[in-house]
């Protein structure tokens, strides 16, 4: 009798225990922490906010997204590194980020690649850039999600005004710690600085470099106009990001989950494209207001000046592969 009951007991626990694991794997949680260099109040990072509370609504919890603004994480390319090592983040990132790990692919950021932000979607649209992708998933265990946040298009802050490429000799100008864009200024005639994006201010402040490239969202979110107080419109770069994240944690979502993240987020970057360009008027004023000169340029003297580039990076022909979907747009 008492060996019968506690047979029975065996076996309502081991039941009992199976429908523990089972319900556990069925409800399994998937977390997902997206970094950017942005403070908390850009319009990037506040897209992000709605991805958060969209994805985790259709997935009924099972995603869950932590949002880490101002390089809370550590910067981009520590990140990456991060990401490589199989941690679970999405890094909003620049093409020129990516260049090391798919050459091809560096030519999103590119100077002068395109007139006008609204181009870059029949880009990222084509099956070129799809084809570089998924070369760059198999090959580097890095997955782009998407490429279609607009941050803004890339302008000249410096203490000095600047109207000509002449102007900008001996200028120590900051930018992205990326090949590609310590390249581009350089050519553009000024002394390239990578350093963070978060140490620009104190950079400025010190004295430890002389202007900074940057979108007017970015600059306005950490106060550039308060250590700068000129403005070329050089229009150098139609700064689009993607976010970037391991493979494998990409392929570890099931199938309706993965397709729910892709969705949000891809729908997250086109509202914080929209909300960018509403809110690079704004701040343009604003910075006016505070002080800022804006001086013009002749933009033809800038980009006669990148064809380097393209030879240095190896774009030349990624260039030509993606001229005809550019040209579908003009």
């Amino acid at each position: 009798m008492f060996n019968g009951t506690l047979s029975r007991f065996k076996t309502l626990g081991l039941a009992a225990g199976l429908a523990t694991l089972f319900a556990g794997t069925a409800m399994a949680d998937y977390k997902l922490n997206l970094s950017t260099s942005q403070t908390a109040q850009d319009p990037l990072v506040l897209a992000m906010q709605s991805a958060k509370k969209k994805i985790e609504e259709r997935t009924k919890g099972e995603v869950k997204i932590t949002i880490y603004p101002s390089s809370q994480l550590g910067s981009d390319n520590d990140v990456i590194e991060q990401i490589r090592n199989g941690a679970n983040i999405a890094v909003l990132v620049d093409a020129g980020r990516l260049a090391p790990f798919k050459k091809e692919l560096g030519i999103l950021a590119a100077p002068y690649l395109v007139d006008d932000y609204t181009q870059y979607a029949a880009i990222t649209s084509s099956p070129v850039y799809h084809e570089w992708v998924e070369d760059m998933a198999k090959t580097s265990g890095l997955r782009l999600l998407n490429y279609n946040w607009f941050q803004g298009t890339r302008e000249m802050f410096t203490n000095k005004p600047v109207h000509t490429p002449a102007d900008l000799k001996g200028v120590r100008v900051r930018t992205i710690d990326a090949p590609g864009w310590v390249a581009t200024v350089n050519a553009m005639g000024a002394t390239a600085v990578p350093m963070p994006w978060s140490e620009v201010y104190s950079a400025l402040q010190l004295g430890a470099i002389d202007g900074a490239e940057a979108q007017l969202t970015g600059a306005y979110g950490i106060k550039l106009h308060e250590v700068t107080k000129n403005l070329a419109f050089t229009n150098h770069v139609q700064l689009f990001t993607g976010l970037l994240t391991s493979e494998a944690w990409y392929q570890s979502l099931p199938e309706d989950l993965r397709k729910i993240v892709v969705e949000e987020l891809a729908a997250a970057g086109d509202e914080a494209t929209r909300n960018t360009v509403a809110k690079g008027k704004e701040v343009l004023e604003m910075m006016k207001k505070a002080g800022v000169q804006v001086n013009d340029v002749d933009v033809s003297q800038f980009s006669a000046l990148v064809p380097v580039v393209y030879e240095k990076m190896g774009l030349e022909d990624a260039r030509k592969a993606l001229q005809p979907y550019i040209n579908k747009t003009q």
